[in-house]
């Protein structure tokens, strides 16, 4: 199931292999730096930890 999705996508992407290779790392890096941007703020600001109850 979930190779059929890459597959789908590897098929969809323009261009020769290098290309699409080329592509797919663009966008994961593109994701990330997404995510460390704004999303890990954004949980780390909601979703505070709370006090430990375990004395050291």
């Amino acid at each position: 199931m979930v190779t059929d999705v890459y597959a789908a996508l590897w098929r969809i992407l323009p261009g020769p292999a290098w290309v699409r290779i080329v592509i797919l790392v663009v966008a994961a890096v593109l994701v990330v730096a997404a995510l460390v941007e704004w999303v890990f703020p954004w949980a780390s600001d909601t979703f505070l930890p709370q006090d430990s109850t375990v004395e050291g």
